[in-house]
């Protein structure tokens, strides 16, 4: 199995060493899966606007398609800081736990959000028309509905380089579920 170093600043280039300093300034450390993106002059800087465009979802309404989609994919890596920004974003535990499990008994908006979510990744792309139905219906707009895909893919590029690489996450664990999600 290959094995992947996660870049220090010294071993980047000077834009993502830029890049580097920014986030420590902001977030007081680079997270491993940022780190691992500047193994690559432009993925880093692409990846960082990407994530930070202008989006009609608010930031909570992120962190639920965020926590959707890493469920699905089984990352851990993106599990464990979806939970902390969740969590800064105003969900508890048990709403996080309800998220990720795609059963939100808490809020009729956030689960049609969270069931999009989930049935899009879990569908490939392809959700029914019902899920996308009582997304609508639970009041987001079709722009919305463009912003969710934006959120999804985002997700998808950090799940998926996490389960390649295999980097240390460096955020708390996030709690296991007693059971899969991919019924």
């Amino acid at each position: 199995m290959a094995t992947f170093t996660v870049p220090t600043r010294e071993t980047v280039s000077a834009t993502n060493q830029g890049i580097f300093d920014n986030l420590e300034k902001g977030l007081g450390f680079v997270p491993n899966i940022y780190a691992t993106l500047a193994l690559n002059e432009t993925a880093l800087p692409d990846y960082l606007a990407f994530q930070g465009r202008k989006s009609t979802l608010k930031a909570k309404e992120k962190e639920v398609v965020n926590l959707a989609v890493s469920q699905v994919n089984e990352c851990a890596y993106c599990l464990a800081a979806h939970t902390a920004i969740a969590k800064m974003n105003g969900f508890n535990d048990e709403q996080i736990l309800e998220i990720r499990r795609g059963e939100v008994s808490f809020d009729p908006k956030v689960a049609a959000l969270a069931t999009f979510a989930k049935e899009t990744t879990l569908n490939r792309g392809k959700p029914s028309v019902a899920i996308t139905d009582a997304l609508l219906a639970a009041g987001y707009t079709q722009a919305n509905l463009v912003d969710v895909i934006m959120v999804i893919s985002d997700k998808i590029v950090s799940n998926f380089l996490h389960g390649v690489t295999q980097v240390p996450v460096d955020f708390p664990a996030a709690v296991p579920l007693e059971s899969p999600v991919l019924a």
